[in-house]
């Protein structure tokens, strides 16, 4: 045997590296095989994902996994402490506690820093734009924010302002106009808590993602939405993709198709208004 091995090093020694390796398992075969596409999403993400596989993303997995001709197997996992960990707990480990990753993840920033800071991931397929927006109480914020912070948020070292904790939101109305809205930066669990919040009169508008504003003020007619554009606010909106391991480009490339189908027929923005939300396409 050991006469043997030497021989089979020797052989290989002279053969291109990938000749002599065994031959890694093609994603995209394997889910062809099993008939399910596995996709992971965020648990408790209204509208984007909820119990029981429902919500936008799951609705977008199941359209892609019909088209490359096998189900979708939706899992949800619980947001970690930063996107890079959930790229690793979805993508391509999986989470200590035993959770094993999916074949592709949803809601993915599609963001040239967040994929060169995840060399094992292939972030791709942008299927929204994603912006922050401003809910507001017209009976106690009249005119929609426009114009400088220091002019559009002096209101709000009057009124108070909800926002979800440890948000994007969150940190721009703590740190803007070196740190006067503070007293008035109202912080919850989730941005239903602050839409519901805002509908008892407990704060007068809610800064959050315009899909999860949408979503929570839903039957809320009262209630106004607007896209504040302040050139404090360096990030405004971002591209919402998916992500594979890095290696899996077959896959990549075969849902990148799926996606372009359903984008040209309409069925993107028809899954994003049967959930009440404005899509923006991209």
């Amino acid at each position: 045997m050991k006469t043997d091995r030497r021989l089979w090093l020797k052989a290989c020694a002279a053969l291109p590296l990938a000749t002599c390796l065994p031959a890694a398992a093609d994603a995209l075969e394997s889910v062809r095989q099993r008939g399910r596409l596995r996709v992971a999403v965020y648990n408790q993400f209204p509208p984007y994902s909820m119990a029981g596989g429902k919500g936008i993303d799951a609705d977008i997995a199941r359209a892609i996994a019909a088209k490359l001709g096998v189900s979708a197997e939706v899992v949800g996992y619980n947001a970690d402490e930063d996107m890079n960990d959930d790229l690793r707990n979805m993508v391509w480990k999986g989470h200590y506690l035993g959770a094993q990753p999916s074949d592709v993840m949803m809601h993915v920033p599609v963001d040239e820093y967040l994929a060169r800071a995840n060399d094992k991931v292939r972030i791709f397929g942008p299927y929204h734009r994603e912006t922050l927006a401003l809910a507001r109480n017209p009976e106690r914020i009249p005119k929609a924010p426009s114009g400088s912070a220091a002019v559009a948020l002096e209101v709000f070292t009057r009124e108070k302002i909800g926002v979800e904790t440890t948000s994007l939101a969150d940190s721009f109305l703590l740190s803007v106009l070196n740190g006067r809205l503070r007293d008035n930066v109202v912080h919850f669990k989730t941005v239903a808590e602050a839409a519901q919040a805002m509908a008892d009169g407990r704060v007068s508008a809610v800064l959050a993602q315009r899909a999860e504003l949408e979503s929570a003020l839903q039957g809320q007619t009262r209630m106004l939405i607007d896209t504040p554009h302040l050139p404090e606010l360096k990030m405004d909106g971002w591209l919402l993709g998916m992500a594979v391991k890095v290696e899996e480009q077959a896959l990549a490339e075969a849902i990148g198709a799926a996606l372009a189908e359903l984008k040209r027929d309409g069925s993107i923005g028809e899954i994003f208004k049967r959930h009440g939300i404005s899509h923006q396409p991209v």
